[in-house]
């Protein structure tokens, strides 16, 4: 049977306090709502239905996608009334799969188990949990064959049915038609006036249709309400991160203090140790060390790498046997050649160091292309901006550059050369050569250094 996704992402989320739509907060560096797209999506979904209203505008660019057919709902009056604003786009022989976009975690095993367990009978399905203390839930009634008679809110249940566990997540599957027969005949006499999609419940009982439940543990199951829920659903979504890192063969330090936003993959014997933040796609090959309190960013790094603490990679990709940091801060366009070395304070940008050259500290080089086996020596910059243009810098294989020199760009360092300690090179530098620029150093005989309280 085909199946048609709703997601219900119109409300604005009060209890967060914020200007943005509460579906847009971020979890693992992407909105909620794109975590509960994702999940749909996995179902291969005929139709994928949002239904939007409180910043409209602004969830459809950070969550634009040619597979998704906007609904706005105007007036926001309950959550039956947002499904009946999606339902004209679905045939009634369709599976409805209804999804909440502040609830990001629901695995695709447990919707596909929802969605199976309506199609299978044809009717009306729940998805519950059960928590210990279930103060202030409505409480699921099953009759003695195990389906489901009632959802009882807590004001209006017995003692009996307070002491029942399982409660209701909000998220169901129902065929297209019979739902739309439902939520056609959904009042909306209570205090808030609105239309509650939780009232198809009763109306299919009293119309004999058997209502099943399908369970999930209650962490898949979690919503954002405030500040504090989306931190805890951040932690346990790290955790599951974690949890699948060590699983492949990856050593990790403190799962706690570890984030993952975006896609990751790494070879067997990689370690990460504390306060890592991996962002974007990251990719890395084997036994590749990770230093504490490093932050990643669309990197790719080669088996062997070692990026050593508090350093900043962003957009780079470095060879086999790389070693970086600490304090390294290097930027997108950076490729590092096997057996590289960038040191402490140095910062590189759109540039290509050869394999086994050294920057070891205090050095800018940006726009450049490196050969092998070169020594940058202590504070060497490239000069490659002119307050308008970029320009580049050619350095050749075995070049050694003393330290504080400028390589004043467009300039060519020709292999084998040595440039002077606290040179600034403005021409082409010829290879195998020793280029330097200096004044000729003098000393002043009888100079006095000038001291307070001396007569001027």
């Amino acid at each position: 049977m085909a199946l048609s996704i709703i997601v219900l992402a119109a409300g604005k989320g009060t209890r967060m306090r914020s200007g943005r739509p509460k579906v847009l907060a971020p979890l693992a560096g992407r909105p909620l709502l794109a975590h509960v797209l994702a999940g749909a999506r996995a179902l291969s979904p005929d139709t994928l239905h949002v239904v939007i209203g409180h910043g409209a505008d602004s969830v459809r660019q950070a969550c634009a996608a040619a597979d998704i057919s906007w609904v706005e709902q105007q007036k926001q009056l309950g959550t039956g009334h947002a499904v009946q604003q999606a339902l004209p786009g679905v045939p009634d022989e369709n599976t409805v799969l209804v999804l909440y976009g502040d609830v990001p975690l629901v695995s695709p095993a447990t919707l596909k188990a929802l969605v199976d367990e309506a199609v299978s009978q044809s009717r009306l399905t729940l998805l519950t949990t059960h928590i210990p203390d279930p103060a202030g839930y409505g409480r699921i009634v099953r009759s003695a064959s195990q389906t489901i008679e009632a959802i009882v809110e807590e004001r209006d249940a017995s003692d009996s049915q307070r002491a029942i566990t399982e409660i209701n997540t909000g998220l169901m599957a129902a065929p297209a038609g019979k739902l739309r027969a439902w939520l056609d005949a959904v009042g909306n006499n209570n205090a808030q006036g609105e239309y509650y999609l939780t009232d198809v419940v009763a109306l299919a009982v009293a119309g004999g249709d058997a209502v099943a439940g399908v369970t999930a543990a209650a962490e898949e199951v979690a919503g954002v309400n405030d500040r504090a829920q989306l931190a805890r659903l951040e932690r346990r979504y790290q955790l599951g991160q974690a949890e699948a890192a060590m699983a492949a063969g990856v050593t990790v330090l403190d799962p706690a203090r570890l984030d993952i936003r975006g896609s990751f993959s790494a070879g067997e014997d990689s370690v990460l140790d504390v306060n890592v933040v991996l962002e974007g796609d990251i990719r890395l090959g084997q036994r590749v060390q990770i230093g504490a309190h490093c932050h990643l960013r669309d990197c790719e790094l080669g088996d062997d790498v070692t990026v050593l603490p508090f350093s900043h990679l962003d957009g780079i990709k470095a060879a086999a046997g790389t070693t970086i940091g600490p304090y390294a801060r290097l930027r997108p366009g950076t490729e590092l050649g096997a057996g590289a070395r960038v040191g402490n304070f140095v910062e590189i940008k759109n540039s290509r160091v050869g394999e086994h050259s050294k920057i070891n500290h205090l050095s800018y080089i940006g726009d450049t292309t490196m050969g092998r086996d070169v020594n940058i020596g202590a504070g060497t910059i490239t000069c490659n901006y002119d307050g308008v243009n970029k320009h580049q810098t050619q350095i050749g294989d075995g070049v050694f550059v003393g330290s504080d020199t400028q390589l004043v760009a467009p300039v060519e360092i020709g292999d084998g050369a040595t440039i002077g300690a606290g040179s600034t090179i403005t021409r082409n530098a010829p290879p195998e050569q020793l280029t330097l620029t200096r004044v000729r150093q003098q000393t002043v005989r009888g100079w006095k250094r000038p001291r307070k309280g001396d007569n001027n």
